[in-house]
């Protein structure tokens, strides 16, 4: 049988290799500590769950519409309105079988063979790989600690060519966990805007930023770009990881080209899982999940403190999501070298460099804090030891 060359072309995602890897070492009796998959081990809020239990009680479920519950996008619309200020129609909210779903049909409805787009490097592999699929040539923009790990208006100009046809961008970004500040992220729109590009921002983690000091939440790009396509998720703010659940908010005109792919590609997004995720919007699971976000900032905290004591720098902290991306170039293993190890010997998963581009592949490692506090303090400690004897 003949493999297609663009299944061939796919690369692994090495997070999840490391998982695989992690599993076996887990089945020979051994105690790891995974901190390489970015998934909240809290789990949907009660409120969900119990919403789920209703909706699964043996009443028939059929599909939704493909754009989705009409009352489920309403809510999604409020929750901009009321969380960011920002009004959107709900008639623009397009919800999908996770975020992913939403990056393809983002990216089907965007991207022609041969066309141009620029992505950070470094930044979450799956972005490029979708849309080096639909026969794009992905530009991987080399970022750096002085531009946050992201893109900046200066680098996007400056490798901006007469087949650049858009530019997507994740604030907060896996894997560094670090935000566009928002004058610059309104520099970079704005020069995109008058090139006639379009304009994809990831904001799975936007709501596990930090807030300001007068403690409002961070702003969507569609404050300040309503022509944006942004890409959001239930995965990460609601832990709703394996209820594969996300939208996106495309500017009107998108709307039926979205709705004609979804019916052909999906139909829809998991009846069940939209039923329950009403209750995501609850004044108690808001509250659920704003006290959750605290507890990731305490456990960044944690991380921060035993990898500067361990002498593993971070170049730039994080301010969102749930990841550290730190350095292990003075260690004398490569990224990869150093996983491999940590893993074998320590019994700690983490995820190398390689995963997220080209220009930080060797030197730079992720950790995710999406695990609870006593394995963070025992994986720390164990990584202290194995640095230690690296010397």
């Amino acid at each position: 049988m003949r493999i297609s060359r663009r299944a061939q072309a796919v690369a692994p995602f090495f997070a999840m290799e490391f998982g695989k890897h992690a599993a076996a070492l887990e089945s020979q009796g051994h105690h790891v500590i995974k901190l390489s998959i970015g998934e909240p081990d809290f789990g949907a809020p009660p409120a969900v769950l119990d919403a789920m239990r209703e909706a699964m009680d043996g009443r028939p479920m059929p599909y939704t519409a493909a754009l989705g519950l009409p009352e489920l996008r309403q809510a999604i619309a409020r929750f901009y309105r009321n969380e960011h200020g920002v009004d959107v129609d709900p008639s623009r909210v397009v919800v999908t079988a996770g975020a992913s779903a939403a990056l393809v049909l983002a990216t089907a409805a965007l991207v022609d063979t041969g066309d141009e787009v620029l992505i950070a490097d470094p930044s979450y592999p799956c972005n490029r790989q979708i849309v080096e699929s639909f026969g794009a040539r992905v530009t991987l923009v080399p970022a750096t600690a002085e531009t946050r790990f992201q893109l900046d208006a200066a680098s996007v100009k400056e490798n901006w060519t007469d087949r650049t046809r858009g530019i997507m961008i994740a604030t907060p970004s896996n894997p560094t966990g670090t935000s566009v500040p928002v004058g610059e992220l309104a520099a970079i729109c704005e020069l995109a805007r008058e090139r006639d590009a379009w304009r994809l921002v990831d904001e799975i983690y936007l709501n596990l930023s930090d807030h300001d000091e007068r403690g409002r939440p961070p702003r969507s790009v569609l404050s300040f770009d309503p022509g944006a396509i942004v890409i959001n998720s239930f995965s990460k703010y609601f832990g709703m990881t394996g209820w594969r659940l996300g939208w996106c908010v495309v500017p009107e005109i998108l709307v039926p080209a979205m709705e004609r792919l979804a019916q052909n590609y999906f139909l829809c997004a998991s009846a069940p899982a939209q039923h329950a995720a009403l209750a995501c919007f609850t004044p108690e699971s808001l509250a659920v999940c704003e006290a959750r976000r605290v507890e990731f900032a305490e456990r960044r905290a944690l991380v921060l403190d035993g990898l500067a004591r361990i002498g593993l720098p971070v170049p730039v902290p994080p301010d969102g999501a749930f990841y550290v991306y730190f350095d292990v170039g003075h260690t004398g293993l490569t990224s990869w070298e150093f996983c491999e190890r940590a893993l074998g010997e320590a019994h700690v998963a983490l995820t190398p460099g390689r995963d997220f581009g080209v220009h930080t592949a060797e030197t730079h490692v992720r950790l995710s804090y999406a695990a609870p506090a006593d394995d963070l303090r025992e994986g720390l400690t164990r990584l202290g030891k194995f640095v230690a004897n690296l010397r």
